[in-house]
Formats: structure tokens, C-alpha cells, sequence
């Protein structure tokens, strides 16, 4: 097995079509100034992959090369995946957007949830961000226990009045409406992989099988504590403040179920286990290529004009206005994506749509220029958005469209 020499300079490998030469060199410009340790970029554009790069190392400790196949922990990213299966959902007429959830979970009514739409909970505006109940490894690995407490849940505001990042808890409460929506039950994992990623030919998993080979997964690392914080943007400081304060909205979103850091996410015991807001594997190239399928039509995977117009539409704000109540900074969300916002402009325009992962991966689909981009990392960095790495791979993009 090939060694990657760790002290030496970062191998980049993969192509770029002809005008994309310039997000190359900021791809092997975050290996030489911006601490890069592996990663991997990929852009689709009108169905053709124009950048396809990877580099670096997968595996420090016993440096092993990020190759062509390597699959990574994308954390948050995995949300933009579990929309997409939500989104196949909603073309073969599954579930309305502005019907009550109720409607098809008849126990989510309790605690005051009787008039929550659709809408409103794939819009992070249902106030479900924190759950009070323990989710124990038992609970998470039993669904009908895990839709009970989650049907026992008090929203923390009066649902549609205002939004909180539902950072942990927004995969639960998708898995357990879509349940109730498949007339096969099946999981959202299952669903995803059945729905999306087997038409689409994609290596992702939401809860990764066993016979995945684990050489082929990266290994996480987050940055020294010094290095985090001396990096730390102005909204940044904000979540961090907020994560920090005992008791605070911010800190029981993140706490339950508790999840110390990249360790358990990535762990032996917990990779296989389906989190669909957190937990997804896969190869950034597919992540991409997905997107780019989303970006321009969706006709792989059979999805209506109407679900495109609302995955295109700018996001409705909630009626007091665009501040998250858990990230503390502005933010728009429309059916479990993250849309353009004041503080975050992404995309070309107000049709785009993605997610961003910790640590510093995003991906998202510009339908105006018919375009898929991802970018993931193992080196783990702290911003609500707009990781430099990111960020000047993703500009470089669109300066060469």
C-alpha cells in the first residue's frame, strides 16, 4: 500500500477541465499556506465533472494517500443527502408542504405541534432544534421509541415565528416522517439509498455498511485549540459563545445526543448507525455529481417541476425576521437546505441551495448555471461557514465560469 511522506509537499491529483486550471492551484494553495491535511473538490457543471481533485492524506498517523476512492465523514453536508431523499419523497406526491406533519404522524400533535407544516419543520421554523429526552444509543436504535420522544417534544418558540439551525434532531424527525410517508417504512437511510444513490450510481451512505473496506475511509483530526480560536470569524465567535454557555438553546441542540467530537461520529460503534443530519459517508466527487443532477433538472431522478420551484424559491423568513436562534447569526432555510443569505451568499443567486458540514465541508447546486460543487476535508477547522479552504476553492470557481 502506497505511503504518503507527510513532511513533504502535498501530491494533487485528479483533472480540471480547461478554464478550471485556477481552482487547482487554490486546491494545492491549501495544502501549502492553509494547513490542509486531505481533502477533495468536485464541480459539475451542466452534467459534465470540470473539476474532479484530491490530495494529501487520509490517514496521518500511518500516512496513507487520499486516493480517488477514499470516502469521508461529511458531518452537516449529510443534510443536503437526506433533503435530496425528501425531495424524491415530495415529487411522487408522498406529502404536501403546507399540510400539517400531523397529518401523516398523527402523535407529532402532541405538546402544541397540532399546526406545524411540513414546511415549516424541513425549514428548521418548528422550534424541535433541542430535545429534552435522553437519545440514548437504545433509543436511537429503535425507531419507534426514537418517533415517540420525538412526538413528545414542546417546541422551544412558537413554531413559524422564528428558526433555529435543528442541527442533530432535523434527520430524526425527517426519518420518522418519511416512515410514516413510504408505504415500504423504510428507514431514511434505506430510502436514500434505494431513491437516490442507487439510480444515480453514488457512493454515499447515510449509516455506512459493513463491507464498505474501512482503508478506504479518511480519518478525522480537528485542529489544536489555538489554531481554532485565533481563526475564528465574527459569527463564529458568536456560536461559540453561545455553545459555551451552560444551559443555553445552542448548547442543548448540540448536547443530545451527545456526540464529544469526530471521534464518536467516525467510531467503529457509531458509523454504521443511520444520523441522517450528521452522520453520512461518501466520495465528494458523488456528493457533487449529485448536486450537479439537482442543479439541472433533476431528471434522473424523476423530480417534479413543482419540487424544483420550491427548492429554487428564495427561502420565506420567519415572521420575526432572519436571526437563528441557534447559530446566533442570520440564516434562511428552505426543505432542509440552507438558502443565500445576508450574512452567507453562496451560488450565483437566490436559486441556490446546499449545506455546510463542521469542520468545514460544503456542497451545493446552483440551478442559474447548472451547477454541482463539493469540497470536504479531514482536518477539521471551526467556522459557521466560509472555511478559507473552502471558500477560495469555491471562488475560484465561479471566476472561471
Amino acid at each position: 500500500m502506497t505511503r504518503a511522506r507527510t513532511g513533504a509537499p502535498a501530491e494533487v491529483r485528479g483533472t480540471v477541465a480547461p478554464g478550471f486550471e485556477r481552482v487547482r492551484e487554490e486546491f494545492a494553495r491549501n495544502f501549502a499556506v492553509r494547513g490542509e491535511l486531505g481533502a477533495a473538490c468536485a464541480v459539475f457543471r451542466h452534467g459534465e465533472p470540470v473539476v474532479d481533485l484530491w490530495g494529501g492524506v487520509r490517514d496521518r498517523r500511518l500516512g496513507l494517500p487520499w486516493d480517488s476512492d477514499t470516502l469521508v465523514l461529511v458531518f452537516s453536508t449529510t443534510k443536503g443527502l437526506s433533503a435530496m431523499a425528501m425531495a424524491v419523497a415530495h415529487s411522487r406526491g408522498l406529502f404536501d408542504l403546507d399540510e400539517p406533519v400531523a397529518t401523516y404522524w398523527p402523535e407529532f400533535a402532541r405538546e402544541g405541534k397540532g399546526r406545524v407544516t411540513v414546511r415549516q419543520l424541513l425549514a428548521h421554523q418548528a422550534g424541535l432544534c433541542a430535545v429534552t429526552e435522553p437519545l440514548t444509543p437504545a433509543v436511537l436504535a429503535d425507531p419507534t421509541a426514537l418517533a415517540a420522544a420525538l412526538a413528545r417534544q414542546r417546541p422551544a418558540w412558537a413554531p413559524g415565528e422564528r428558526h433555529g439551525y435543528h442541527a442533530l434532531s432535523l434527520g430524526f424527525y425527517e426519518a420518522a416522517l418519511l416512515r410514516m410517508l413510504d408505504p415500504a417504512h423504510r428507514s431514511l437511510g434505506r430510502y436514500f439509498r434505494d431513491e437516490v444513490a442507487g439510480p444515480l450510481g453514488l457512493s454515499f451512505h447515510i449509516g455506512l455498511p459493513d463491507d464498505v473496506p474501512r482503508e478506504r475511509l479518511a480519518t478525522m483530526e480537528a485542529f489544536p485549540i489555538l489554531s481554532v480560536v485565533t481563526g475564528l470569524d465574527r459569527g463564529s465567535w458568536r456560536t461559540v459563545l453561545a455553545l459555551l454557555r451552560p444551559g443555553s438553546l445552542t448548547a442543548r441542540t448540540f448536547g443530545n445526543p451527545r456526540v464529544r467530537g469526530p471521534e464518536d461520529l467516525a467510531g467503529p460503534d457509531v458509523r454504521g448507525a443511520e444520523f441522517p443530519a450528521v452522520g453520512g459517508w461518501g466520495l465528494v466527487r458523488d456528493i457533487a455529481r449529485a448536486y450537479g443532477v439537482f442543479a439541472t433538472g433533476g431528471s434522473a431522478l424523476g423530480i417534479a417541476p413543482g419540487t424544483l420551484r420550491e427548492l429554487s424559491t428564495p427561502a420565506a423568513a420567519p415572521t420575526r425576521g432572519l436571526f437563528d436562534e441557534v447559530l446566533r447569526v442570520r440564516t434562511r432555510y428552505s426543505f432542509g437546505f440552507l438558502k443565500p443569505s445576508p450574512d452567507f451568499r453562496f451560488g450565483s443567486g437566490e436559486a441556490s441551495f446546499g449545506t455546510m458540514g463542521a469542520g468545514g465541508s460544503f456542497a451545493f447546486a446552483d440551478p442559474d448555471v447548472g451547477l454541482g460543487f463539493a469540497y470536504a476535508m479531514n482536518r477539521m477547522n471551526f467556522h459557521v461557514w466560509s472555511d478559507p479552504r473552502e471558500a477560495a476553492l469555491r471562488e475560484a470557481v465561479y471566476r472561471c465560469l
